[in-house]
């Protein structure tokens, strides 16, 4: 079994691009909406925590990039917008050349960071 990376650079610098540089601007996107957030490792792969909760992560495999909004509500809200994505519950599935728009991860966080406010 593969032991998860000490951080967050590490878990970076260990992907091929083009999924690190396609993470390395989904991280960028997600910071930008919640600067105030903390960034670690949790469940084996990078994740941001809002308020001391899991927020969102990311990760990818040798197939896609994952961004995972961990709410299947939000997923739903936003599905017409994620058409041609790859989905289930709470993940969105996407090639490091066809990401999710700046606006829509916005829309994405904005959502799960209420859900999180409102307990």
């Amino acid at each position: 079994m593969r032991q998860p990376p000490p951080d967050v650079q590490a878990f970076l610098d260990d992907l091929p691009d083009p999924a690190r540089s396609a993470l390395l601007e989904l991280r960028r996107m997600i910071e930008a909406v919640v600067p105030e957030s903390e960034e670690r490792i949790g469940y084996g792969v990078p994740a941001f925590y809002y308020k001391k909760r899991p927020l969102v992560s990311y990760g990818a495999t040798s197939k896609h990039c994952a961004f995972y909004v961990q709410s299947p509500r939000v997923v739903d809200t936003y599905r017409a917008d994620l058409e041609g994505f790859d989905l289930s519950k709470g993940t969105v599935r996407f090639q490091p050349d066809q990401p999710l728009s700046a606006d829509l991860i916005e829309r994405m966080v904005t959502a799960r960071m209420a859900e999180i406010d409102s307990g």
